[in-house]
């Protein structure tokens, strides 16, 4: 773990790909999607090498897709996909806030071309729009951020126990964060992530972003594998697709 860990979570990094092939995969994810008459998805990409990243994550950011009306720069009126993220301040690592972009937005700083997208239900889809669209998106919002934030409490949160609890906001119908707290202690089953203890020393004291006094028994974190076997264990996922180029 070291100071790219964050990279995965801010809204610009260091170029890997030409642009022309971000547009082109870009738009092949809006496709895969809209072929499958997706109005919310959530997405997932690889902001840093796999080699860097912790044993049993393959993802460092996920955010939701949301079919949109967008407005060109001319004007026009096109049909699309908004992605709606919690992202790392690029100015106070410590510190997140909600930033809506698009999907050459999303993957413009990649490691690897490639995104984990998660197709929920369509009931399930219309509470998330629902969510989304409602006050509790910003409610459940808190900005004190940890890259390795504890889903079970909300003393900090990352980008994807934000995901998590806005996925329980929708199920459970709730915009109180002690009951969203409870259901994720309840049924939601924590990654593991297993750094050596000199590392973790190191890097609480060089990195502001990495946070542990929300942990106990080890660190636990939400990922992108989790929430998607989460929903898929009670059966709310309408399709798990793996997009390439």
């Amino acid at each position: 773990m070291n100071g790219k860990a964050e990279a995965g979570s801010m809204a610009g990094g260091e170029p890997q790909f030409s642009a022309e092939q971000i547009v082109s995969f870009a738009k092949k994810v809006e496709k895969t999607v809209a072929a499958r008459g997706a109005r919310v998805f959530i997405l997932a990409r690889a902001g840093r090498p796999a080699s860097e990243m912790p044993e049993g994550f393959h993802y460092t950011h996920v955010a939701f897709g949301v079919y949109s009306t967008i407005k060109t720069d001319d004007g026009r009126d096109i049909a699309g996909y908004a992605i709606y993220n919690l992202y790392q301040d690029d100015k106070q690592a410590d510190r997140s806030r909600l930033v809506q972009d698009y999907p050459v937005d999303f993957f413009a700083s990649v490691f690897e071309l490639k995104s984990g997208i998660v197709i929920p239900r369509p009931e399930l889809q219309k509470r998330l729009l629902d969510v989304i669209a409602s006050d509790t998106y910003k409610k459940l919002h808190n900005p004190a951020y940890s890259v390795v934030a504890n889903p079970y409490n909300n003393r900090y949160q990352n980008c994807t126990e934000f995901t998590l609890d806005i996925i329980q906001a929708a199920i459970y119908n709730t915009a109180d964060t002690r009951v969203i707290k409870a259901n994720n202690r309840a049924y939601f089953k924590a990654q593991e992530v297993h750094v050596s203890p000199l590392k973790l020393l190191l890097g609480s004291i060089t990195m502001p972003d990495l946070k542990t006094g929300d942990q106990s028994h080890g660190i636990r974190t939400a990922s992108y594998t989790t929430i998607a076997g989460y929903l898929k264990q009670y059966d709310l996922v309408q399709e798990e697709l793996l997009v390439t180029p």
